[in-house]
């Protein structure tokens, strides 16, 4: 007896869950009369953690292998790339409910307090998307919905006159961008990552992938951010800090935490001695802070110092929510740049503060990686005004984002430096094929994309643009290191795929 058809649900956190709860049952009513089984598994944060602590099934781990399958068929509802402290709420919250689970040691002081914080570690950030992706991504709005979206536009405020929104990312050197070097492998080996000699972590490199490494200098970093806050103060806008902490979460909790400490340096710097003695984390966030010190002989006197802090001299700080006095800094979290560099737009280049005025601002987004494109998309409503959603139009997105591709910023490759000196990558045979001069605190990562998923990237592009009849962008900069290995496999594999002509005849372009 054959089985029968079986769709994969994945149990989710917070809101997908309520989805579950209302569609799932109506997709069964179908899915049943049809004959197909729907089965849910369970990748929630809580999941995971009682996976991780041996008291649960590894339900990841099985859809993993279930990708791999040509039959395998899951729908995965949006997942949380948890947070430290979204992780530690976690653990409080099954505790309460009678699981015998460790806390999380923030500074494990031991080997057991270590090997409890690599147990849990597999839980942060983006912990799902990387095994569930083994095709690259196809996102497209459908033609009725963009009908729909036009005829009943959402609202989008339209930016003042003489508008003084912008967005500060990193120039010259000093950020990831600037640093970056990327090589392509030429046979499967052994790449060794050392920091003066001494091996950070070794990987199975495989031939014909690209391997990039570059770094983020703290002190470019912090000059960056007093300039900014300074700017932000003589041009009276608002300043916000955009980044992506959730999914890479090893780098950008890094970078939040500093300017959590260049915006209130002088509280930071007044209470250093009370705040290492508590443990305080700057890359946690106010939240955190004000749990630790709660309590404290000093707790009225540390919360003063930082209200007058936004009273003083200091431009206005974006709230996350004005009427719970929740700032920018309370969580790394809280701010993901996918959703809130859209509200600064939707907004007419405004955010709110603390009284809920909606004020304009200057968006801070350090590394000009990603930087560059958010600059150009404020410069452009500042110059021409506002989208007029009625008549814009509509942009597939085809990601190369299969088997882990440019997952940066959150790799088991991502190194907070302890020491200043060179951080070299070294092939099997001894061949240094990059190195890096960095100091202490700076932040090094590596990223890695294979041969076949940039493969299949342009074979789906080029399927795609021929069934719709409509011309492709290729986003690559040559003038960055990665884009330009990138750039050579999508030349050969365009000709392969039936473009051998010049690309811009064909309706390829590539952009920079």
């Amino acid at each position: 007896m054959s089985k029968l058809p079986k769709i994969i649900w994945s149990k989710i956190d917070e809101a997908p869950a309520l989805a579950t709860y209302s569609l799932l049952p109506i997709v069964n009513a179908f899915t049943q009369a049809a004959g197909v089984e729907v089965v849910e598994s369970d990748i929630s944060l809580a999941g995971r953690v009682l996976a991780a602590m041996g008291l649960a099934e590894d339900e990841l781990s099985k859809l993993g292998e279930v990708v791999l399958q040509a039959d395998g068929n899951i729908i995965k509802l949006p997942n949380i790339s948890a947070s430290v402290g979204q992780l530690i709420d976690c653990i409080t919250e099954l505790q309460g409910q009678g699981y015998d689970i460790p806390n999380y040691p923030e500074n494990p002081a031991n080997a057991d307090e270590e090997a409890i914080q690599a147990k849990y570690a597999v839980c942060l950030g983006s912990a799902v998307n990387p095994v569930l992706r083994e095709g690259n991504s196809d996102r497209r709005a459908a033609k009725a919905v963009k009908r729909f979206a036009q005829k009943n536009p959402h609202r989008l405020k339209a930016f003042p006159e003489n508008p003084k929104s912008y967005v500060a990312h990193m120039e010259g050197k000093g950020d990831f961008f600037a640093n970056e070097k990327s090589i392509t492998c030429d046979k499967d080996q052994k790449v060794t990552i050392a920091l003066n000699g001494n091996t950070l972590t070794t990987i199975d490199a495989v031939a014909s992938e690209i391997l990039d490494g570059t770094f983020m200098s703290i002190a470019a970093l912090n000059t960056f951010y007093a300039k900014t806050i300074a700017d932000a103060k003589s041009n009276d806008v608002l300043w916000s800090l955009h980044l992506k902490a959730t999914m890479m979460k090893i780098s950008d909790p890094i970078m939040f935490g500093y300017g959590f400490t260049a915006f209130f340096k002088d509280v930071f710097a007044k209470h250093a001695d009370t705040l290492d003695a508590l443990n305080v984390n700057p890359n946690m966030g106010m939240s955190d802070l004000e749990k630790k010190i709660a309590g404290h002989a000093k707790e009225a006197e540390i919360k003063a110092d930082f209200l007058a802090a936004l009273e003083s001299d200091a431009p206005a700080l974006a709230m996350v929510d004005s009427d719970k006095g929740t700032t920018n800094f309370n969580a790394s979290n809280d701010v993901i740049i996918d959703a809130s560099m859209p509200v600064v737009v939707r907004e007419g280049g405004k955010q709110w503060d603390r009284n809920g005025d909606a004020l304009e601002c200057v968006a801070v987004i350090p590394d000009s990686t990603y930087g560059m494109f958010h600059a150009e998309m404020v410069a452009d409503c500042v110059k021409n005004g506002q989208y007029d959603v009625t008549t814009m139009g509509t942009m597939q997105n085809i990601g190369l984002m299969a088997q882990k591709a440019e997952e940066y910023g959150s790799h088991p490759t991502t190194f907070e430096l302890a020491e200043a000196g060179t951080v070299t990558v070294t092939a099997e045979d001894g061949t240094v094929l990059m190195s890096h001069e960095c100091e202490a605190g700076d932040i090094w990562r590596m990223s890695r994309t294979k041969d076949i998923p940039i493969k299949d990237w342009v074979r789906l592009t080029v399927e795609r643009t021929k069934i719709e009849g409509i011309p492709a962008i290729f986003w690559l900069d040559e003038n960055r290191a990665h884009d330009a290995q990138i750039k050579i496999k999508v030349d050969a594999y365009l000709a392969e795929f039936g473009h051998p002509k010049a690309f811009e005849s064909a309706g390829y372009f590539f952009a920079t």
